[in-house]
């Protein structure tokens, strides 16, 4: 897709987003989170996870893990141990200690709000940066998990498979003002409506703004 506004698409994002607000006016981030840096490791986390499973493993890890210099100071299989469950426990206890680290020597043991000083944070990608600097800090972003992916390629919005040509079109479509809320709308219509194995087409509230619907005989 081109960098140019397709009318007749961004006249359906509009018509999809006010849909979905209706439909889910509490929509949120779906991790639970009390600072900027728990939703930042969280958010790190939930990479190949569901945030539902995060949730259970950060409710005690936060309590035993409160600053960057806590994870930093753990042995690296007591670090894993705690977060086995999330999967991939290695790579993601080695992507949270080097990011504490940076946090530590780069922003004082902050988390910093630009999006770019996140993007630069060891472990930390475009979609992680997304979910923290739109949700702990305000900023215009657009996160691209798998619902949001494949949901949007289904609406005809985007005819991508790469998260950052996704995002990129979005923000073309959608008003930077639910830059934020997009992203959450859609993530929890595919958990509770448009399923990935077999989506129940018939119960969507979008499905007249859906090429890809199929109704049950």
């Amino acid at each position: 897709m081109s960098g140019t506004i397709n009318k007749e698409s961004a006249a359906r994002a509009s018509k999809v987003t006010a849909a979905l607000k209706r439909e889910y006016p509490d929509a949120r981030c779906a991790l639970n989170y009390e600072t900027p840096f728990q939703l930042l490791i969280a958010t790190i986390l939930s990479a190949q996870c569901t945030d539902a499973r995060v949730n259970i493993v950060t409710s005690t890890l936060f309590n035993k893990y409160r600053t960057p210099s806590d994870f930093i100071a753990v042995p690296d299989e007591e670090l894993e141990k705690d977060i086995f469950s999330t999967g991939f426990y290695k790579q993601k206890a080695k992507s949270i200690k080097a990011c504490c680290i940076a946090l530590i020597e780069k922003h004082g043991g902050d988390v910093p709000s630009g999006f770019d000083d996140l993007c630069e944070l060891p472990g930390v990608g475009r979609k992680t940066a997304s979910v923290v600097a739109g949700n702990a800090f305000g900023f215009p972003s657009v996160a691209v998990d798998t619902h949001v992916k494949r949901i949007t390629n289904l609406l005809g919005l985007v005819e991508s498979q790469d998260p950052e040509k996704i995002e990129a079109e979005i923000k073309l479509l959608v008003d930077p003002n639910d830059w934020v809320i997009f992203s959450h709308l859609i993530a929890t219509h595919g958990r509770t409506v448009c399923f990935a194995r077999k989506p129940a087409c018939s119960q969507c509230v979008i499905s007249g703004y859906c090429p890809s619907v199929k109704y049950e005989k």
